[in-house]
């Protein structure tokens, strides 16, 4: 049976088989058939069961979304209304402090107005009594016969009159009985209370997925509003590491990290280690007010060589740790077993200090025995068989001996790097006479300048070239080129010193344009490059 399909996009697979063609519809536009061998009938089901494979994880992943939203609007709607009922509350009890506040105002404001006008009318009735006695002893004294007593109660009358209270109090109320002053209008705040309404959330952003970029380790988002808000104060950006392709699953094992407060549609994340196959991205819009929907999250490649040093199978006077690897001369002292075989004396370019010649059961990992002898190498734990790798290593400080480069997992035990012909390597010497050379297959060639505290190793096995630079300038510092007939691995040797890596980086975009534009040939030599075997 053959399949033909066209590339998916309506969603139609029409599957037919044998005499009876017998129908599966599950995701392509158009299938013709015709009848083939068993080979190809397994290779387009072998497509089939792939496309199904697919579409199940697809949908497994897009019902955990689901379940994860329907937990979460179950979680989060009652807390919605939990923190409306807590807002009310506290607009109630602002209410309820307002209107105690303002009713002790009255009350406090009819007190004192009681007290004045009552101290006002307490002085006008003692005032009045004595204005009373007064007058009845004016009419009095008017009925006296004697001169002398008439005259002597005149006089007292008019002393009294002067002095009397009557005539000494002020005649105006110190208060009134308005009260208007302290009437409220409610009218606006009836209106706003009326008008309550949720939070103005901002739309979701829409990343531009044309304009994102990946480079140099460095990831660049862009995004925009569907529409114009002048309202948005600032932006979030959400990003997560994932091995996963295609949207973002619910149960990652990696964290969303963030990063807060941009004021403008595009961020760019530098100096990230791409230790994963992909990255998930999303934005969420913020105004005074509350943030926003995330917009729909965008899946970036993020691919690049990661490897680390292989410690199962490194010389036992180097010590590996994680990214470093340093030499220890005390480095397997108390073995018993003794290093037996013949070693490459006379082929060791490389000071030999006192070393111990000891080893170890082969390793599990790699399958291969340890380095021993004067090789003080160590090599990297993953392999490359093709497409184009970067890495980049820097010497500890006061390094004597080391080299960096590529070689064949079969190196031998005792074999040195670029002293054979599946090694190529930059060696760089710093004891006694100081040398800086490119080595391969026991040939070396003496590099000019001066060696940079950085080393970049590009390797781009699908034009068979192994290019060194220098990592802060990218000034190209040599070039072999080889046809690589087997997978290689990093390759590193360090005597009196140690060396620290640096990976999951991707190809700089100066390195690549310099083999584009100059195809390694500035730091190549015709008598290094190599055919390999």
């Amino acid at each position: 049976m053959y399949v033909h399909y066209a590339p998916p996009s309506s969603g139609v697979i029409v599957f037919l088989f044998g005499e009876n063609f017998a129908c599966l519809c599950i995701g392509f536009d158009y299938i013709s058939v015709s009848v083939l061998g068993m080979d190809s009938q397994k290779e387009a089901l072998q497509r089939i069961i792939t496309t199904l494979a697919n579409k199940n994880e697809e949908l497994h992943n897009f019902m955990e979304t689901l379940s994860h939203s329907l937990a979460g609007v179950q979680v989060n709607s009652p807390q919605a209304v939990s923190d409306l009922e807590e807002e009310f509350d506290m607009l109630f009890t602002v209410l309820v402090e307002v209107k105690e506040s303002m009713i002790n105002r009255i009350k406090q404001e009819g007190a004192k107005k009681t007290q004045e006008l009552q101290h006002q009318l307490t002085q006008s009735g003692s005032a009045l009594e004595s204005a009373v006695e007064l007058l009845e002893f004016a009419n009095n004294a008017l009925d006296i016969k004697d001169e002398d007593e008439f005259t002597k109660a005149a006089k007292q009358i008019k002393d009294r009159v002067t002095m009397a209270p009557a005539f000494r109090l002020t005649m105006k109320p110190k208060a009134t009985d308005n009260m208007n002053h302290l009437m409220a209008d409610f009218n606006q705040e009836r209106q706003l209370l009326q008008n309550l309404k949720f939070l103005p959330v901002p739309r979701a952003p829409e990343i531009e997925v044309g304009d994102c970029l990946v480079l140099d380790n460095t990831v660049s988002i862009a995004w925009k509003m569907p529409v114009e808000d002048s309202k948005i104060d600032h932006y979030i950006l959400e990003y997560r590491k994932t091995d996963h392709e295609g949207l973002p699953r619910i149960k990652d094992e990696r964290c969303w990290e963030v990063v807060d407060n941009i004021k403008t549609t595009e961020y760019s994340l530098s100096g990230l280690k791409f230790d994963s196959k992909f990255m998930n991205f999303r934005v969420r819009a913020c105004n005074k007010a509350a943030a926003g929907e995330y917009s729909d999250p965008v899946t970036l490649e993020t691919r690049a060589f990661n490897f680390g040093f292989d410690s199962s199978s490194s010389h036992l006077n180097l010590k590996v740790e994680d990214r470093t690897v340093e030499w220890d001369p005390q480095g397997g002292k108390g073995l018993e077993s003794k290093v037996k075989g013949k070693e490459n004396k006379g082929r060791s370019g490389t000071p030999s200090p006192k070393r111990t010649s000891t080893t170890r059961s082969p390793a599990i990992r790699g399958g291969r025995d340890r380095f021993t002898g004067e090789s003080y190498t160590v090599l990297g734990d993953t392999s490359m068989d093709c497409g184009q790798h970067y890495w980049e290593v820097k010497a500890l400080k006061d390094c004597k001996s080391y080299s960096v480069g590529v070689s064949y997992r079969n190196l031998g035990k005792f074999d040195q790097l670029g002293k054979t012909n599946t090694t190529w390597c930059i060696h760089i010497n710093n004891w006694l006479q100081a040398s800086f050379a490119a080595k391969h297959n026991n040939k070396a060639k003496n590099l000019d300048g001066t060696v940079p505290d950085r080393i970049g190793v590009f390797c781009d096995l699908d034009s068979g070239q192994l290019s060194f630079y220098n990592a802060e300038t990218k000034q190209l510092i040599h070039t072999f080129k080889a046809k690589f007939n087997q997978p290689v691995v990093p390759a590193f040797m360090v005597w009196c010193g140690g060396l620290s890596l640096s990976t999951g980086m991707q190809v700089p975009s100066a390195v690549k344009s310099f083999q584009k534009t100059e195809n390694g040939l500035g730091g190549s030599n015709s008598s290094l490059n190599s055919m390999a075997q």
